[in-house]
């Protein structure tokens, strides 16, 4: 029951990764155009952050596991933590570019 319950917990966390993967930290220089974009940063974390700590700990937990299956799944739940992390650096990468140049003051 609490093998199901993860798993249960790693497929509903699935459209929170696929958001994070896919989303752009700049959605103006991801159509082309040279602006700033002050909340798009943000709008990455929110989503990438959990993605990765869900399945970042789903791997681990996976893997301590030890049956072939479980080592399966966790290699895909590395793959797909893995896969977030560019867009958190880059989203990262956005908010200090935005910091320094003065910008995005609130």
């Amino acid at each position: 029951m609490r093998a199901f319950a993860s798993y249960l917990v790693l497929l509903l966390a699935m459209p929170l990764a696929a958001i994070a993967v896919v989303s752009p930290a700049n959605e103006y220089r991801a159509q082309g155009i040279a602006a700033p974009d002050c909340d798009g940063p943000l709008q990455v974390l929110i989503f990438a952050v959990p993605a990765v700590l869900i399945y970042g700990a789903g791997a681990l937990l996976a893997y301590r596991a030890g049956q072939r299956f479980h080592r399966l799944v966790s290699l895909l739940c590395l793959i797909i933590a893995l896969a977030t992390v560019p867009n958190i650096a880059e989203a990262v990468h956005e908010l200090c570019r935005n910091a320094a140049d003065g910008e995005c003051r609130g």
